[in-house]
């Protein structure tokens, strides 16, 4: 095959096509590709179709579906116009599931040496989390609950703890999932506890100062309103599958609740001094955490799967992905 690549043609279904190899003209320059990393959530809300036709969901995931945007590989080519240095080097890109991908030089980031290409693949997600945790303007000792344990929910219970968040309570119905959280994360499965008295337990009553929604499911986020106390921060880390009506008087106006929005995409476009905080800077630090030994994402890899198995893959996700964290395609 030239360049093979996944595909969703329609909803529940994946195929491996193979495309041709793309032309590397001006800026841009051409990736092989050694790893990509599944993102679960948005993936399967798209591959599944179980999404409202009118919505932000519909617009993004029009079929035919190439998925992925978290790609490590190395630079074999390059455009006229683009730095020749680059060429050996492994990168950084939002690229799809794909063999070979051709990217804007500007778009690349170079993985230090010392860091792996499974490890390197998570930088994406540690953008949408960094992002996320930051937009909480969270603080030393204020205490946080995170409803959701998959990949997403993982790495900000990491990153809260480098903030010096405490306590941190990570709320999941799969003890599996809630199993890969370092020990000092504090762990409550709502099948066997109730949450809120958990919470207040936890908290000397006083209930949280800031709930994570990242769940993605439209119709938990009512409830998990219940363990955030008075003026308290809610913040939508998930990209919701579908809406919730709220009574904005209830769950806002009257508790002085403030709900946060924290997309991938409200990141700056550039650095500036105002907010330094764009989706580079974040890589870069996400890079530099690993390297510090500061951060540790290894130990969430539950997946490494040679790509050619990857339409298998995506049907036993569809069916239970209560088992799996970091999900890596491999390409060699």
């Amino acid at each position: 095959m030239k360049n093979p690549t996944v595909v969703f043609p329609k909803p529940k279904s994946v195929v491996i096509e193979d495309l041709e190899i793309p032309k590397v003209e001006g800026a841009h320059v051409l990736i092989r590709t050694k790893r990509s990393l599944v993102s679960v959530g948005t993936e399967l809300t798209i591959l599944s179709g179980e999404f409202p036709p009118q919505s932000y969901w519909a617009g993004y995931g029009k079929y035919p579906f190439t998925p992925g945007y978290d790609n490590i590989g190395e630079v074999i080519d390059a455009g006229p116009n683009a730095d020749k240095s680059l060429i050996g080097k492994t990168v950084a890109s939002y690229s799809p599931h794909a063999m070979y991908v051709s990217v804007p030089q500007n778009e690349v980031m170079v993985v230090p040496p010392g860091i792996s290409e499974d490890e390197a693949s998570f930088f994406t997600i540690a953008e949408i989390v960094m992002n996320g945790v930051r937009r909480s303007q969270i603080t030393f000792g204020e205490s946080v609950v995170i409803y959701g344990a998959g990949i997403l929910g993982q790495l900000t219970a990491r990153i809260c703890e480098t903030a010096g968040a405490m306590p941190i309570i990570v709320v999941d119905v799969s003890d599996d999932r809630l199993a890969y959280l370092p020990e000092s994360i504090i762990k409550v499965n709502p099948l066997r506890q109730d949450v809120v008295s958990e919470v207040k337990k936890l908290t000397k009553d006083r209930m949280v100062d800031i709930v994570f929604e990242v769940t993605g499911n439209q119709n938990l986020i009512l409830d998990e309103f219940k363990c955030l106390r008075r003026l308290g921060r809610f913040v939508v880390l998930s990209s919701p599958r579908g809406p919730t009506y709220i009574d904005l008087h209830d769950y806002c106006n009257a508790p002085s609740f403030t709900i946060i929005g924290a997309h991938l995409m409200s990141h700056p476009p550039v650095e500036t001094l105002n907010n330094p905080w764009s989706r580079r800077r974040h890589t870069e630090l996400f890079f530099d955490m690993l390297l510090s030994k500061k951060l540790d994402v290894s130990k969430i890899i539950t997946h490494r799967i040679a790509y050619t198995d990857a339409p298998k893959v995506y049907e036993q996700l569809l069916e239970d992905r209560s088992k799996a964290l970091g999900v890596i395609f491999i390409w060699e």
